[in-house]
């Protein structure tokens, strides 16, 4: 290309981005601290998302399931899975009293509902109205009173949710338990496979790994939301023997050279 006075003038080439200078891919790795934050609030959607589940489902029962035992049948499961704790879980490595580390989470449930004034809802939905008053509060407690099993039945259900809650934390240790035994056999594993020239399979080690976090999230959702007393004893070591076959599994097929 010629100027106006004849000179030929050279296009200059397009500059090269500067790793130091070019800004953050959006896809770029997040820190821990974001990672652990996200987890939170993930499993605090997933817990509020079971109580939920609980509550509607213990609603659907009441109505087409359990109609004679109506609210009874929520607050019977509460007594009963108290009393189960108090007398088969004796010992546990997270409190030194099982069943009062259960009770006091359901005595916690019930300050919650009292400070939110859920209780005191539920009292004055459940009080007999007064059919003479014609003001719109009255009209609205008459037509709230007729709902009163159903707020009864999802206190009952509150404090259920936590008293369930407090077991899988006293179950816990079962999962650390089981997840490092399965570790541990998934790595030895994976050196014999290493010194002896097996294959690796990156397939079978991603499904592994993603497998994980279903296999810890799902018994928890299940037993929260369970319309019916469950021993705790079935969910909870299929779901840490399944865990542990996970790792297991996903630690035996990891890649041989890091």
């Amino acid at each position: 290309m010629r100027t106006p006075q004849g000179r030929t003038r050279i296009p200059r080439a397009a500059p090269v981005p500067d790793s130091r200078t070019a800004p953050a891919h959006p896809g770029a790795r997040r820190g821990v601290l974001t990672h652990l934050v996200q987890g939170l609030c993930r499993a605090l959607a997933w817990l509020v998302l079971s109580l939920i589940l609980s509550i509607v489902l213990e609603w659907v029962g009441m109505v087409y399931w359990w109609q004679e035992q109506g609210t009874r049948h929520s607050a019977d499961m509460l007594d009963y899975e108290i009393a189960l704790v108090a007398s088969e879980f004796e010992h546990s490595l997270v409190a030194a009293d099982p069943a009062g580390f259960v009770e006091d989470a359901r005595d916690r449930a019930r300050r919650f509902l009292e400070i939110t004034g859920v209780t005191s809802l539920t009292r004055w939905a459940a009080a007999n109205p007064e059919p003479a008053s014609r003001t719109y509060l009255a009209r609205a407690h008459r037509i709230v009173h007729r709902l009163s099993h159903f707020l009864i039945a999802a206190v009952s259900v509150v404090q259920l949710f936590a008293v369930r809650l407090a077991i899988l934390v006293l179950a816990l240790p079962a999962f650390v338990l089981l997840g490092g035994v399965g570790l541990v056999d998934g790595l030895v594993a994976r050196d014999l496979r290493r010194r002896g020239g097996g294959r690796e399979s990156s397939f079978v080690y991603h499904h592994a790994r993603a497998a994980i976090a279903p296999l810890l999230v799902a018994p928890w959702v299940a037993y929260l939301a369970l319309p019916f007393s469950l021993h705790p004893g079935w969910i909870v070591l299929l779901a840490a023997i399944l865990a542990g076959l996970a790792v297991s599994l996903a630690a035996r097929s990891f890649k041989k050279y890091l």
